[in-house]
């Protein structure tokens, strides 16, 4: 009784990693498609193509695996990377000086 709501609660828990893994893979895949393609050398990351193609294979893999897997943890990595460091500068350069 005890171990089937353990798993019953572990089960949810992956279900909720799984979808935040896939939505946040979504957003940053949408969000790279929208940029304009000069911006990421402006910045000195990767090329636009590049990161498609990161961000592209990386929502493959949290489709496809449990994102606490080993290909999954390597997916949501480059997600994040995506997120809290490319995104913040491509918009900052295409927004322009703030002051």
């Amino acid at each position: 009784m005890v171990f089937s709501a353990v798993a019953g609660l572990t089960g949810w828990i992956m279900l909720t990693l799984q979808l935040l893994a896939i939505g946040a893979a979504i957003f940053a895949l949408v969000h790279a498609v929208r940029q304009r393609t000069d911006a990421y050398p402006a910045v000195d990351k990767l090329t636009k193509p590049v990161w498609l193609g990161i961000l592209a294979a990386s929502l493959l893999v949290v489709l496809l695996v449990h994102p606490v897997s080993f290909l999954g943890i390597i997916a949501v990595v480059a997600v994040c990377v995506y997120l809290v460091d490319v995104r913040p500068r491509v918009d900052d350069i295409q927004r322009g000086p703030r002051w």
